[in-house]
C-alpha cells in the first residue's frame, strides 16, 4: 500500500518502513511494467488533437510510479508541454519526489504545482476555490484505502477530467494476499489510519452502482516473506510491521492472534516454492473514463 491521504503518517519512521516495502516487494517496478504496455495507446487516445497535456497525481508518493507515466506520457507526444499537479500528504515523500526531480533531465521540463496535503483537503479547496483545473490523466496509486467516501473520491476525481480523460487506480487485487490478510483480521489491523480495506473488488463494484464504464488490467506480484517466520530476523519483523500496520508486530497482538495471522499469511495468503515463502501481491490496474 502506498502514501497515506489522510494524515502525515508516511512522515519520519513511517515514510521509511514503506520505503524499506517497496525496495522488498518490488511493487513499483511490477507497476511500472504493467503501465508500459498500457499507457502508451491509452494516451494516444487520451492526447489527440491536444495543444497541451494536464497531468494529476493523487497520492504520489515519491513520485517512483509518477515519473515512469511522465515520460511515457513525453515520449508519446514529444512536443505538446505537459504539466503535473502533485497531492501528496507526506513532507518526507513530497521532498524525495522533489529529488528525483531535480536529478531527471526529462521531468525538469515538465512544471510541477505541488499541493502539500490531503486528498479530502484537495477536494474542499478546489470545490472552495470554483473553476477547477481540469486533466487529461488523473492517477490514484495505492491510496485509494486512506479515503473516507470512496464513491465521493472517484466522483470528485472524475469530473476534474477532460472530455477525453482518463481516471487511474491502482490497489490490490481482489483475493490477493492484502486481500484475505486485511479482510481475515478486519478488526485487529484497520483500526488506525485505514477503517476500511478495499480491494479491487469494491472499487468495482462502486463504479458499476454509478454506472462508469472502465477496463481492469492486472499486474500479477509476489514477494518473498519467508523471514516473517523467524523471530530473530530483522528483515521479517519490518515486512510485519508494514504489512500489518504496526509498530511492533510481535507486541500488538495476543499470542493467539499473532499465531493466526502469520498461520493465514502461509497458508492462505502465499504459495510456497523452493523453500520460500512468495505472498500473493497481485495488483489491479482500473482506467476509468470521463
Amino acid at each position: 500500500m502506498a502514501a497515506d491521504a489522510k494524515t502525515t503518517c508516511y512522515d519520519g519512521s513511517c515514510s521509511q518502513s514503506f520505503k524499506f516495502y517497496l525496495q522488498h516487494s518490488g511493487e513499483h517496478e511490477v507497476v511500472c511494467k504493467c503501465l508500459h504496455s498500457i499507457l502508451p495507446g491509452e494516451f494516444k487516445r487520451i492526447g489527440s488533437d491536444q495543444r497541451s497535456l494536464d497531468v494529476l497525481g493523487v497520492g504520489s508518493g515519491g513520485g517512483e510510479v509518477d515519473a515512469h507515466i511522465l515520460t511515457v506520457l513525453q515520449s508519446t507526444f514529444p512536443s505538446v508541454p505537459i504539466t503535473a499537479d502533485i497531492v501528496e500528504g507526506s513532507a518526507d515523500l513530497t521532498d524525495g519526489f522533489k529529488a528525483l526531480v531535480a536529478k531527471t533531465p526529462n521531468l525538469q521540463k515538465i512544471p510541477f504545482t505541488w499541493h502539500l496535503m490531503t486528498s479530502e483537503n484537495y477536494e474542499k479547496q478546489v470545490k472552495a476555490k470554483g473553476g477547477a483545473k481540469k486533466f487529461d490523466f488523473i492517477q490514484m496509486v495505492q491510496m485509494i484505502y486512506y479515503v473516507d467516501d470512496l464513491a465521493g473520491t472517484i466522483a470528485f476525481y472524475r469530473s476534474l477530467l477532460k472530455r477525453n480523460g482518463r481516471l487511474m487506480i491502482i490497489v490490490e487485487a481482489a483475493n490477493s494476499g492484502w486481500d484475505i490478510l486485511w479482510k481475515t483480521y478486519k478488526k485487529e489491523l484497520a483500526v488506525g489510519v485505514i477503517t476500511q480495506y478495499r480491494s479491487s473488488a469494491e472499487v468495482i463494484d462502486n463504479l458499476k452502482s454509478q454506472g462508469l464504464k472502465y477496463e481492469e488490467h492486472a499486474a500479477p506480484n509476489a514477494f518473498d516473506v519467508t523471514e516473517c517466520f523467524d523471530p530473530s530476523s530483522e528483515t521479517g519483523r519490518r515486512l510485519l510491521d508494514f504489512m500489518t500496520a504496526k509498530d511492533r508486530f510481535h507486541e500488538s497482538f495476543t499470542p493467539e492472534i499473532r499465531a493466526g495471522i502469520l498461520d493465514l499469511l502461509r497458508h492462505k495468503c502465499s504459495t510456497e516454492k523452493d523453500g520460500r515463502v512468495l505472498f500473493n501481491s497481485d495488483l489491479s490496474c482500473i482506467l476509468v473514463h470521463a
